[in-house]
């Protein structure tokens, strides 16, 4: 019996479903559905979500399908908050691409990801210690993502940006996803991180938050 078949089908707390442009990742630029999923048990200093701690909406995961079908955008991303912080997460995550949908999944890197279906697309986050929340990253997990999958690395300043560089060069060498690195908006300027990034050599490739460029006073529904 399926989760949704079962007599208590999942029911998501839901902080707001729209249709943007896709800020960040390798996707950066397409026109994309997000479902936000409420609540985070991580407090990164530098969250610009906070107000999706909160409960959200009640909505099964019909519901959310059907909202973002309406939507009419054939890309979608499950973004928080922290969505795997909510059980229902991976049975949406099936749906949305039972329903036809290339999905995107955005998580902080601290939950399993092994279990998801294969066709979710993964971008996980290595929490830097400028975050104050680098003990919950599961090295193992970010370590088996897959070529399909990107690893994104938000840097508050140059200290957290070395100190990823020796994760890559150890317990992440080898890893097969695309790394992505980003500054924090407040605390460290772009081209900073750029001119480190030629100098180290470091892998990957540099993402400015693109909603941030576009819509620069609007923090919600973007």
């Amino acid at each position: 019996m399926s989760e949704l078949s079962a007599p208590n089908p999942p029911v998501l707390g839901v902080t707001e479903i729209y249709a943007s442009i896709q800020g960040e990742s390798s996707h950066a630029g397409r026109p994309c559905s997000f479902v936000r999923l409420a609540g985070c048990p991580l407090r990164c200093r530098w969250c610009d979500t906070e107000y999706s701690f909160s409960a959200g909406e009640k909505l099964s995961v019909e519901a959310v399908v059907e909202r973002v079908l309406a939507l009419g955008v054939p890309l979608v991303e499950v973004t928080g908050g922290e969505p795997l912080a909510q059980k229902g997460c991976p049975a949406l995550l099936t749906a949305l691409c039972d329903a036809g949908l290339e999905v995107l999944l955005e998580t902080s890197g601290a939950y399993p990801m092994a279990h998801l279906d294969p066709r979710v697309k993964v971008i996980a986050d290595l929490k830097c210690p400028g975050s104050g929340e680098s003990a919950r990253n599961l090295l193992t997990d970010l370590a088996n993502l897959r070529p399909i999958d990107e690893l994104k690395i938000v840097c508050a300043d140059l200290d957290d940006a070395r100190w990823a560089l020796q994760l890559l060069q150890g317990p992440l060498a080898g890893g097969r996803a695309q790394v992505l690195w980003s500054a924090v908006w407040s605390s460290l300027a772009p081209a900073q991180l750029a001119a480190w990034l030629l100098a180290e050599k470091a892998p990957g490739r540099l993402q400015i938050q693109l909603h941030k460029v576009i819509w620069p006073d609007i923090d919600r529904g973007v």
